[in-house]
């Protein structure tokens, strides 16, 4: 945005290099009018998410340059974040995670999928697990949580049923892996030493659950308009596998352990009942089915 050049989209984002810019450009006095403008016009185009996203991650780089004293100003005060109102359909219902287990997709997103709403885990946790972090025979493994922590999160039979074809004898490595050699470069840390393959990135995960779930999110739509329609995020099966876990009635400190939150106040997103709770409840009030009763 600060080169006035539009952020690429699609599979155009893998592998793309962002344009150089001299930092110290960033002091230009008509740099804050012009970076207005380019951020309305790209407001107009992504969800307030995004844009928000994006503003944090500007902010905090002009805030640490400044700290080393290579800029002085800030060319993005004046810029106001977008209202985000709350999407209250984030959790899918039963029948959309029944629908989505029945997609014929490949071992590695089947498993890493049923871990991530087994688990309630966060995506970026479970791509960064290492094949020696996990103990199957438990049904749990060790994860670098939010803030460094080092935690654990379970899974089901699901998910256990599932890894020991994952793994095919590796003993160590990245658990989920790319289809092709690491590219020259890639960290150590993010290259299975047995197969010389690179660890799957949260960008091409997010990447493959959306596109695979474009026709499960618009079931109206035609096949031919797939490449027009938007499918699910990963994060949707950690809302999902709390929210589902609330209406069943699990306890606030179970909940607070399964999603491994700080704060109560942060449950409470998965605390409001979830579309099949509420076409159960509307449903058992019909005053037809309680006549046919």
């Amino acid at each position: 945005m600060l080169t006035g050049e539009p952020a690429p989209t699609g599979p155009a984002r893998r592998g793309a290099k962002p344009p150089g810019f001299p930092v110290t450009a960033i002091d230009d006095p008509a740099l804050p009018e012009v970076l207005a403008e380019l951020a309305a016009a790209r407001a107009d185009e992504m969800d307030a998410d995004t844009v928000n996203r994006e503003l944090s991650i500007a902010r905090k780089a002009i805030g640490w340059w400044q700290r080393q004293g290579w800029i002085e100003g800030d060319p993005t005060i004046g810029i106001e974040r977008r209202p985000a109102p709350p999407d209250r359909t984030k959790a899918l219902a039963e029948n959309q995670i029944a629908a989505l287990w029945r997609l014929d997709i490949a071992l590695r997103e089947k498993t890493q999928w049923k871990m991530l709403y087994e688990s309630a885990a966060r995506a970026d946790e479970v791509l960064c697990l290492n094949v020696e972090d996990l103990y199957p025979q438990d049904k749990r493994g060790k994860i670098t949580a939010k803030g460094g922590a080092t935690e654990w999160i379970h899974w089901q039979s699901g998910t256990a049923q599932l890894l020991p074809r994952l793994i095919a004898r590796r003993t160590r490595g990245p658990l989920f892996l790319t289809g092709r050699k690491a590219p020259a470069g890639t960290p150590t840390l993010d290259v299975c030493p047995e197969t010389g393959r690179a660890r799957l990135s949260y960008r091409r995960a997010e990447e493959i659950f959306e596109e695979n779930t474009r026709l499960l999110a618009n079931p109206l739509a035609s096949p031919d308009d797939i490449e027009d329609l938007d499918g699910w995020t990963l994060h949707r099966l950690r809302h999902s596998a709390l929210t589902h876990d609330a209406e069943d009635g699990t306890s606030t400190p179970m909940l607070l352990a399964r999603s491994r939150h700080a704060s109560v106040r942060s449950l409470e997103r998965y605390a409001r009942p979830g579309v099949d709770s509420v076409a159960r409840h509307v449903a058992e009030r019909d005053p037809a089915a309680r006549r046919r009763t």
